[in-house]
């Protein structure tokens, strides 16, 4: 995608750079209903010792509390990178609307890549995916 990127996921390269600085993995994760950011969040595995602190899991975590419901319909989630399976669970097991993701990650990816999760027929809900906005930062 060419320049300028939408708002959305230029908040989460800035989140994915704050990660950076702290020494974690840069991800950062936007969840948008409409045109309002409902949360956002970064990477935070190291800094808490838990491996389930992806971007994408504490954004709709928060999302989820923010709006006090147990999905979210109606909402897109903007992130860096190629969600992994376990993002790609919760992605679905919320109804996320839409998906916007930054680089592909061959190795760890899950929706372009691996397992191609949202193309398994036991998977529920598929979001709407758009991928390699703004791949190249």
């Amino acid at each position: 995608m060419t320049f300028p990127l939408p708002e959305p996921m230029r908040r989460a390269l800035a989140l994915a750079e704050e990660a950076a600085r702290g020494g974690e993995v840069p991800v950062g994760a936007v969840v948008m209903r409409g045109d309002v950011v409902i949360a956002e969040a970064a990477n935070g595995m190291r800094r808490a010792g838990d491996p389930t602190r992806h971007a994408e899991m504490d954004a709709i975590r928060a999302a989820l509390d923010a709006t006090g419901s147990g999905r979210l319909d109606g909402c897109d989630l903007w992130v860096t990178l190629e969600p992994c399976a376990m993002c790609a669970g919760a992605i679905a097991h919320a109804r996320i609307d839409r998906l916007y993701y930054g680089a592909a990650d061959p190795k760890g990816g899950a929706v372009d890549h691996g397992p191609r999760f949202f193309a398994q027929p036991t998977c529920h809900h598929r979001p709407e995916i758009y991928g390699g906005i703004g791949e190249e930062r």
